[in-house]
């Protein structure tokens, strides 16, 4: 069973929002971004070579970024989105970089917000940090928000249906690097998402459907293995990471139910300047209800606008430097499944997607403003301005 709805942010699922991606938001989130001529960029890269190897990135540049850093540490970015189900969105990113030691990846602190045209907004503050070596590993992330939508043809009832989704999130996440690469730790998740019809009619056909939102409190275990030579832009390695989440009554949630996530990145570097990123990743749950379900993560679809209890994606992200070390272009292609209601229904929906975008870096960390434009089916896309690569 796939359910197709629109909101913007669903429970059980709003960590990927804020504890990925570089930016504290899953992915808002997660995620595509164009306009790069909107740019103000408050610094600029050297110009170094970009195929070398971790060692020698390390001393090329360890010095100049500890310097840099010091004299400059500070990030702004627009944000901007646009889509047919959630039209244009447009904010800001406001960041402070930190690196706590020499064999430390640099920290990021930052807030950020939106507006859109639906009236719709969020304000978060998130925190990604490395400490002790690169032994700690601490990501953090905290948001409120309204999102209104106005539905044609609701879950092809033919009704239209207008809702108003009020929603906070809470989410922090603790790692512990046990042995070589690899890393061990917990996380905790609170949301609270209401979603009201905004007449009678809307509110009884959400109802009906169960999709009247809930308060969720989880916890899981989480692990990742890192061999990534960047945390912002990798030029080679690989990452991994697994986490389950189990929300329950007990820790003072509405529902209790299970999700399960597996993220596999591998970066390929080849040429003069040009990296190969591939990226798989999949979300089950089990007992969720429809809010808590899982949804399409590819650049084009609106997250949350199909749902479904079980998604698998893959994906690939071809970039190359166009202009010395600081102007560079990117094509992507990639298709995601939905399917299940439960785990022995394999009714699959494929939905593929694929674009291109410009990205410019900001700093000698490699810090990037992407702005990507993707094309999906069923007349989806996405025009998106952010702060990072996608993965």
């Amino acid at each position: 069973m796939v359910l197709k709805f629109t909101k913007r942010i669903h429970s059980g699922d709003v960590h990927y929002y804020f504890l990925t991606k570089g930016y504290y938001l899953e992915k808002l989130k997660a995620v595509v971004f164009m306009g790069l001529l909107l740019l103000a960029p408050i610094s600029y890269a050297d110009e170094v070579p970009l195929a070398h190897s971790e060692t020698a990135q390390s001393n090329e540049t360890s010095n100049s970024s500890s310097e840099k850093l010091k004299s400059n540490p500070w990030l702004i970015a627009p944000l901007v989105s646009s889509d047919p189900k959630l039209s244009t969105a447009v904010g800001a990113l406001a960041g402070y970089v930190r690196q706590f030691d020499e064999k430390s990846p640099p920290s990021l602190f930052g807030i950020v917000g939106t507006y859109s045209t639906t009236d719709s907004w969020y304000l978060g503050l998130f925190g990604k940090v490395h400490f002790g070596e690169d032994k700690h590993r601490l990501s953090s992330g905290v948001a409120t928000g309204e999102v209104r939508n106005d539905y044609e043809d609701y879950l092809g009832s033919g009704f239209n249906v207008k809702t108003t989704d009020d929603i906070s999130i809470l989410a922090l996440r603790y790692a512990y690097g046990f042995y070589g690469r690899w890393y061990l730790g917990s996380q905790f998740i609170s949301t609270n998402y209401a979603i009201t019809g905004d007449d009678a009619f809307s509110g009884a056909i959400l109802d009906y459907v169960g999709l009247t939102g809930f308060r969720s409190n989880g916890l899981g275990l989480y692990t990742q293995y890192d061999s990534r030579d960047n945390q912002y832009s990798p030029l080679s390695g690989q990452a991994f990471e697994a986490q389950n989440t189990a929300f329950r009554k007990g820790l003072g949630g509405d529902e209790s139910f299970d999700t399960l996530s597996a993220d596999y990145r591998y970066f390929v570097p080849f040429r003069q300047k040009h990296v190969l990123g591939l990226h798989a990743k999949g979300r089950w749950t089990k007992d969720a209800p429809p809010s808590g379900y899982s949804s399409i993560d590819l650049r084009g679809y609106t997250r949350g606008q199909y749902l479904a209890s079980q998604m698998i994606m893959g994906e690939a992200d071809y970039r190359h430097m166009v202009y010395k070390t600081w102007l560079g272009a990117a094509f992507f292609c990639g298709v995601a499944a939905l399917y299940g209601d439960n785990s022995s229904d394999k009714d699959y929906k494929f939905y593929p997607a694929g674009g291109a975008g410009l990205f410019y870096v900001l700093n000698d960390e490699k810090m990037v403003v992407r702005a990507d434009f993707s094309m999906g089916t069923e007349g989806n896309y996405g025009f998106y301005l952010q702060l990072g690569h996608p993965f």
